[in-house]
C-alpha cells in the first residue's frame, strides 16, 4: 500500500507538470504570467491525477498484464 501511494503521487506529479506546462503553452503561448497560468493548471491537475493513479492504478496494472501475455 504504501509503495502505491508514492508511486501515485510520482507518477502524477510527473505527467501532471508535463502535460498542464504543454496544455497550457498550446492554448496559450508563450504569453506574459505564463508560469502563473500554468501551475494554477498543474495543482488542480496533479490533485486530481494523484486520487485517479491512487483508485485506478490497480486495475490499470492488471489490464497491462493481459495485454503484455498477448502480445
Amino acid at each position: 500500500m504504501k509503495h502505491r501511494l508514492i508511486f501515485a503521487v510520482l507518477m502524477s506529479f510527473v505527467l501532471t507538470l508535463f502535460m498542464s506546462a504543454w496544455v497550457t503553452f498550446i492554448n496559450m503561448g508563450l504569453v506574459e504570467g505564463f508560469a502563473d497560468y500554468w501551475l494554477s493548471a498543474w495543482i488542480l491537475a496533479w490533485l486530481a491525477a494523484g486520487v485517479i493513479s491512487f483508485l485506478c492504478g490497480p486495475q490499470i496494472h492488471r489490464v497491462a498484464h493481459r495485454i503484455a501475455a498477448r502480445i
